[in-house]
């Protein structure tokens, strides 16, 4: 009889394989109850699928918060959790030998888990960080709209203007060919930071004007424009950039007339950043005798707002160094001013094409009118985090006498719940498994929140110490070790004793200095002996 139910009961596993495709192996594991691969491979992770998830949200709220955790930390706040395990401090044990994840461990963790993803991001000024523009950008839009909704207004009146400067010889790494048996790591070129500031402007109808260089010189040399660049202008200043008296020659000079025919006696729109030198009462002057409109672009923007910005300059900047690399191949060792308006012509021609003018006028959002184009970025997504349910913890018994404080005393009572375990019904074993899985995670997060507040006091614990010490001069010398100045402040400090008026309160006031830096030493040395060095300092109140 036993034979017959087997053989019946492998039947029903059959047929319901080629029901449902599942394999008849999976199914009788199931139904047994046998954990599954996934579930096996969970319990040889470095973290728990818990403690994972809560690293996993962690991480995205430092994201969400304009934070972005770099990857190479990942290791570290893992290796975090599982020394909390055995501590209910802020800072764990630092004797604990701890086994760090392996090199490869952040790629299989974020590919574990779908909501993340890794991208490496430039490093841009706070102030330009979409959280602090969004509310600008938004007024811009609401601004220059009025202006393009004009009919006065065509596509060919429209020009956005902006300095951009060219290093005259600063090369990126390359990938080149070269013997199998080179160990090189590096390749000889001309290095100029000479900084060359040229003036640009663009129409919305994908036409450029000639451009303003400005040499920083005191003087112009011939030998600077034996290239043949007809139509541009050239202007020096110490510092290399623009100042007051260029940018008035360049909106009489170079803007008014290229644009003064094509205009036919309609109104002009200029937009500019919000440069102090592109608004001198001079330029304002001129622009509303010549129907010229000013609109001036919010501060920090210009990376998202600006036509130049965003369509032509990379490009430029990628067809200079190509020109740039072309000359040294050339045998040119040294590329000096000279060499510039012939390597800067040729960038410039391969980079102002009717394309890429007519590209950042859209991805600038107006032409075609279009702010949803910018504002789109600065819509964070809030991801939907979804806690994987895995049969691969017992559970814990709120019966138990002992209240585990870490996740190592926690796994203890898990341990021993699973073998009291056995006679419940499923439904109480899978409750009993997600209160194990929320007391992992909470044990998890809980490690992460201590490594984050740890940081934090150690960031304000330096800036309290350095802004509590006035500056003073130590010594004369050139170079002095720590404790040379350590020892130059301990004098300096018995010198500060104002003399007083009779021997004895001298004698005191000398006597009380000595016993409050023979104080402070001694804390010093307690602080060192526990190890509390880089966490707490002594203060002078």
């Amino acid at each position: 009889m036993p034979c017959t139910n087997r053989r019946h009961t492998r039947t029903s596993y059959a047929i319901q394989s080629r029901s449902t495709g599942i394999s008849a192996a999976t199914l009788w594991r199931r139904a047994n109850e046998k954990p599954s691969i996934s579930d096996k491979a969970a319990n040889q992770q470095y973290l728990t699928p818990q403690e994972e998830q809560a690293l996993t949200e962690y991480v995205l709220r430092m994201a969400d918060n304009g934070y972005p955790l770099p990857v190479r930390f990942l290791r570290s706040l893992a290796q975090t959790i599982v020394r909390q395990r055995s501590s209910i401090f802020q800072i764990a044990d630092p004797d604990l030998e701890v086994r760090p994840p392996g090199k490869d461990w952040p790629q299989s963790f974020y590919q574990r888990h779908p909501e993340l993803k890794s991208r490496r991001l430039k490093a841009i000024d706070w102030k330009r960080d979409g959280r602090q523009i969004k509310a600008k950008v938004q007024e811009w839009f609401a601004v220059i709209g009025r202006e393009l909704a004009d009919p006065a207004i065509l596509p060919a009146n429209v020009y956005n203007m902006d300095e951009t400067g060219v290093l005259l010889s600063v090369l990126n790494s390359l990938k080149v060919l070269v013997n199998k048996d080179d160990l090189r790591k590096h390749r000889g070129t001309t290095v100029k930071r000479t900084l060359v500031t040229a003036i640009e402007c663009i129409s919305a109808d994908g036409w450029s004007l000639c451009p303003l260089i400005i040499w920083p010189a005191t003087t112009l040399r011939s030998s600077w424009t034996t290239h043949a660049t007809p139509g541009w202008h050239f202007a020096c200043s110490k510092t290399g950039y623009t100042n007051t008296d260029i940018s008035l020659y360049w909106v009489r000079h170079v803007f008014d007339p290229q644009t003064r025919d094509r205009a036919a006696g309609q109104p002009r729109l200029l937009i500019c950043d919000g440069f102090g030198t592109h608004e001198s009462l001079e330029l304002m002057e001129f622009c509303f005798a010549n129907r010229i409109i000013l609109c001036r672009l919010p501060s920090h923007t210009s990376h998202k707002l600006q036509p130049c910005d965003v369509g032509v300059f990379g490009p430029l900047k990628t067809a200079y160094r190509a020109q740039v690399e072309q000359a040294c191949r050339a045998g040119v060792n040294t590329i000096g001013k000279q060499h510039f308006t012939y390597l800067y012509d040729r960038a410039r021609q391969a980079a102002f094409t009717s394309r890429n003018i007519r590209s950042g006028w859209s991805r600038s959002g107006l032409f075609p009118f279009d702010p949803s184009h910018v504002l789109q970025e600065f819509q964070t997504s809030q991801p939907t985090i979804q806690t994987k349910i895995h049969a691969d913890h017992p559970a814990v018994s709120d019966a138990s006498i002992y209240s585990p404080v870490t996740s190592d005393g926690f796994a203890w009572l898990r341990n021993e719940v699973e073998q009291d375990a056995q006679g419940l019904d499923r439904m109480c074993k899978q409750r009993l498994q997600r209160l194990t899985r929320a007391a992992e995670k909470a044990f998890a997060e809980r490690a992460l929140l201590l490594d984050e507040n740890r940081i934090l006091f150690e960031q304000n614990n330096e800036k309290t110490c350095r802004q509590s010490s006035s500056s003073t001069i130590v010594g004369n010398a050139k170079v002095m070790s720590y404790d040379d100045i350590i020892e130059a402040q301990r004098k300096r400090d018995l010198k500060a004793v104002k003399p007083s008026s009779t021997r004895q309160e001298s004698s005191k006031t000398a006597d009380r200095l000595l016993s409050k830096l023979e104080e402070k030493r001694k804390a010093e040395r307690e602080i060192h002996g526990w190890n509390m060095s880089d966490y707490c300092s002594v203060l002078d109140l």
